[in-house]
């Protein structure tokens, strides 16, 4: 059985006794719920998009392991992230469009409540591994709600290959023995996984593959244990066999479920943060590919997803579910009993009814706000549906067909279904336009968002908000 009759009969007796789980007293029927809550395992690659899988018609690269997830469980065909990672980091942690939140490129805000937070509060065991790039020093992971972390970008750049520099739980590790970072920060996720079996537990996987610097991978024949890894050889070529050891490293983790009797009860969810590097051109459903990193076209934005949990998710599904990364947070907080914080709007939609195969209407439109710096009034907005796309300028488009939208549609030739269709999608724009309004106003009250300078290299924002409180801490002693 995927659950510990004896944990549950220990549960039942905690209730006949009269004690209470987080504050509220459950039935031995609510406890038993409760103690069947799912393990979370979410997975997210680093530039690698929807092409990259070869169960979504992809011919460039092979992922066994990927596909063979999605045989088992769910694989999305509508699958969106953010143009680019730090964007699509805030949107996945946090629930919330950029619109609301996004300050600035490698940094995630302060007050931010994040799914860390949220399944923490659940009595959720907490961990992520892979690539940070979100500021906030050391003690960053702990302050959005993680307890343990095995990190590269935390506070310092160095090589995230061969010979790696590291943060582990608050200590600086440079390793120059020829390890492999991404094979570190996954036996350190393989560890805690089995260190915390009796669960619950959620551990977030921002993968550090596949991303540029494109170098050998262990299992490349030319792979060098010596080679410092500073700056990267940066050969094309490389992706190839990255994209195969990302592929090797989700079975790993799979793999690591499996020996320790897991897998019924943990759902895993595998995405991508953004498009695949603009150089790399991949064949999908026999033709090219582009990468679109960086771009809000479909090539830059449409990510692979796939959810596994054997046992309650119906296997081998093709869902046509519109998705974007705001829907996750929704999502785990449904499927584990977490509570959404109260006071928070959250505009995705809980995946949890079709995770159990349950009747699931979706979501009619989704919505993107991307400036890679977060300069307010220099973003591109859109919403879209699995057919269209409405940019904010008024340009729109038919994306099946129009990959690279260089085929804009004439409004004013729309009739019946087709204007019905632009209608729609403007009036979801609009909404999201006003809600933009409202929340740079309030960023610019705290100093974000109107920098003149680029400001994922700007140094003034925090500065200017520093000094803002001493002039007004000041201003009360006088």
């Amino acid at each position: 059985m995927p659950f510990s009759i004896r944990n549950i009969s220990r549960l039942l007796f905690v209730v006949s006794s009269g004690l209470f789980l987080f504050g509220t007293l459950l039935t031995p029927a609510a406890l038993l719920e409760a103690a069947m809550r799912p393990n979370i395992v979410l997975i997210m690659a680093d530039d690698m998009g929807y092409e990259c899988v070869s169960a979504n018609g992809g011919s460039t690269y092979r992922t066994p392991r990927i596909d063979s997830l999605a045989k088992s469980g769910i694989r999305f065909l509508n699958g969106h992230s953010q143009p680019i990672c730090t964007p699509s980091r805030v949107q996945i942690m946090t629930g919330l469009y950029n619109n609301r939140n996004y300050i600035r490129f490698g940094f995630l805000d302060p007050k931010a409540t994040t799914f860390g937070h949220v399944l923490k509060s659940a009595g959720y065991k907490t961990c992520i591994v892979g690539k940070w790039q979100l500021a906030g020093g050391l003690g960053a992971p702990g302050h959005f709600g993680f307890d343990e972390y095995c990190l590269w970008q935390l506070t310092r750049r160095p090589s995230r290959y061969a010979n790696p520099g590291l943060e582990v739980n608050g200590q600086l590790k440079d390793y120059k023995n020829g390890e492999y970072g991404p094979d570190l920060v996954s036996d350190y996720l393989c560890d805690f996984i089995e260190r915390n079996k009796d669960g619950p537990f959620f551990a977030y996987y921002p993968m550090i593959l596949p991303h540029w610097p494109f170098e050998p991978t262990p299992d490349s024949p030319d792979y060098d244990k010596t080679f410092p890894g500073a700056k990267g050889v940066g050969q094309m070529k490389y992706f190839k066999d990255m994209v195969s050891y990302t592929d090797k490293l989700v079975g790993k983790i799979v793999d690591k479920l499996d020996s320790l009797g897991l897998r019924k009860k943990t759902l895993v969810i595998f995405t991508g943060d953004n498009g695949t590097y603009v150089k790399i051109v991949s064949n999908l459903n026999g033709a090219e590919y582009p990468g679109g990193k960086g771009s809000t076209r479909d090539n830059g934005t449409h990510v692979p997803l796939v959810a596994s949990w054997p046992g309650t998710a119906p296997a081998g599904k093709v869902s046509d579910a519109l998705v974007d990364f705001s829907d996750i947070l929704p999502t785990l907080a449904e499927t584990t009993g977490a509570k959404l914080p109260a006071g928070e709007l959250y505009e995705g939609v809980s995946l949890a009814p079709l995770l159990r195969g349950k009747p699931f209407k979706g979501r009619e439109s989704i919505y993107c706000w991307y400036h890679r710096n977060g300069l307010r009034g220099k973003e591109s907005q859109h919403s879209r549906n699995q057919d269209f796309k409405l940019y904010s300028t008024g340009r729109y488009f038919k994306v099946a067909g129009d990959l690279l939208e260089k085929k804009p549609i004439k409004i004013g030739s729309l009739t019946g279904s087709g204007l019905e269709a632009y209608k729609a999608l403007k009036t979801a724009l609009d909404v999201q336009l006003e809600t933009t309004r409202k929340s740079t106003e309030a960023l610019k009250k705290r100093g974000f968002g109107g920098a003149t300078k680029k400001q994922g290299k700007n140094k003034n924002a925090e500065k200017k908000q520093k000094q803002k409180q001493k002039k007004e801490k000041k201003a009360k002693k006088e």
